[in-house]
């Protein structure tokens, strides 16, 4: 059975970050994904492409767009995609020639996804940016972290990701079902700034509710309360508690041996003696031991995995959630679906690796005379260790 994305044709002109991720996402549910390369590299990472995760499942195409015939053939691309994905700073694409105007005028059922830290205008559309500082923006940096410290950095999975990447694939998606319904396509402006506030939408309600107050670890889902908080182990590793519900957090008493009221959960003048109490029974033994007392349990409580140990997990083992390929750990692609079972279709490749490929495949044309010119240009050929 093919992947739902099956015969959906996508150019990704190459960026870093949420742009990346989400064209590896659209490859992983089966586009056929273009990344569109420059002269120069678009990574952090030159030399090492052939270990850049997000770029699996796609063939690279490597042109100079700074050449006018670059960007024409470019726009003959166009005219056979379905999407086109971007994350210039805004005006950079309708410099090049390769804007939204331009593209739907030689595709008017294009979906062109763009993606942004700032959004497409604004006061701070032109300024650079990075996760740290969207989410700084958005109030979701400063609810992270200790109460008596400062706001602690959550990698840069809640902006770039979550908030950018993850929202320009949903946006680009539901765009693609308009434009099957209306042979007419539309632009997206994903912004992380937009995605991250989205996100915060529990958190907002609960602010309404005045179930939630403006401070670090002082609210049920931060750390504030006793039993969803996290507790070193004999052997200085960590457990991670998420006991919320009544019924969980009774079990959670049981397995830790505590002789505490359950029903008294919410008084908060105990949380002070109880979170001691805790603290100081998760000392008694070491990670493994309470993650096998805690096994096949409701008591909602974890061993925090480093990111290599997270591949040995019994669990995520079982479900195959990080794969191995090439000798590189990734994750496996998400979401399942019963007609297909996910797999990683191909490595990420070199820049220009597929230049001829695509652009045969793509209907170019004198593609020869384009690569003798410079204005698309092969791969120089790398030895992997």
């Amino acid at each position: 059975m093919a992947k739902p994305l099956a015969g959906c044709r996508v150019l990704e002109l190459a960026g870093i970050g949420p742009g990346p991720f989400a064209g590896m996402f659209l490859a992983d549910l089966g586009a056929e994904v273009v990344r569109v390369d420059r002269p120069g590299g678009s990574g952090f990472f030159a030399g090492s492409e052939h270990i850049d995760i997000m770029n699996r499942g796609k063939q690279s195409l490597l042109l100079d767009l700074k050449k006018p015939e670059a960007v024409d053939v470019l726009l003959g691309m166009v005219e056979r995609a379905d999407v086109l994905i971007e994350g210039y700073r805004p005006g950079v694409a309708e410099k090049l020639g390769v804007g939204p105007e331009a593209c739907l005028a030689r595709n008017p059922k294009l979906v062109y996804g763009r993606i942004t830290g700032w959004g497409q205008d604004g006061p701070l559309a032109q300024s650079a940016g990075h996760d740290i500082d969207y989410i700084a923006l958005t109030g979701a940096l400063h609810a992270i972290g200790p109460a008596d410290g400062a706001p602690q950095i959550p990698l840069n999975l809640l902006g770039d990701f979550g908030g950018g990447g993850i929202y320009l694939v949903i946006g680009v998606l539901a765009a693609l079902i308009d434009a099957k319904a209306t042979d007419t396509g539309q632009v997206v402006d994903a912004a992380i700034v937009d995605g991250v506030s989205h996100l915060l939408s529990s958190t907002h309600m609960m602010m309404a509710a005045g179930a939630w107050v403006d401070h670090r670890q002082s609210n049920m889902l931060d750390g504030g309360t006793p039993y969803y908080s996290i507790y070193e182990t004999a052997d200085g590793r960590h457990m991670a508690v998420g006991a919320l519900e009544p019924k969980f957090y009774a079990e959670l008493l049981s397995g830790l041996g505590l002789d505490e009221p359950a029903h008294l959960q919410q008084d908060q003048s105990r949380w002070p003696g109880l979170r001691r109490s805790i603290a100081a029974t998760f000392k008694t033994r070491t990670q493994s031991e309470w993650t096998d007392h805690f096994a096949n349990t409701d008591a909602c409580v974890a061993p925090i995995e480093t990111l290599t140990g997270a591949a040995e997990n019994s669990h995520v083992r079982a479900r195959g959630s990080l794969v191995e390929v090439n000798g590189v750990l990734q994750s496996a692609p998400a979401p399942r679906f019963s007609k297909e079972q996910s797999t990683v279709n191909w490595p990420p490749p070199m820049p220009g690796e597929h230049s001829r490929e695509v652009l045969s495949r793509w209907g170019a044309t004198h593609i020869e005379d384009l690569i003798a010119r410079g204005v698309a240009i092969e791969a120089v050929e790398v030895t992997v260790p």
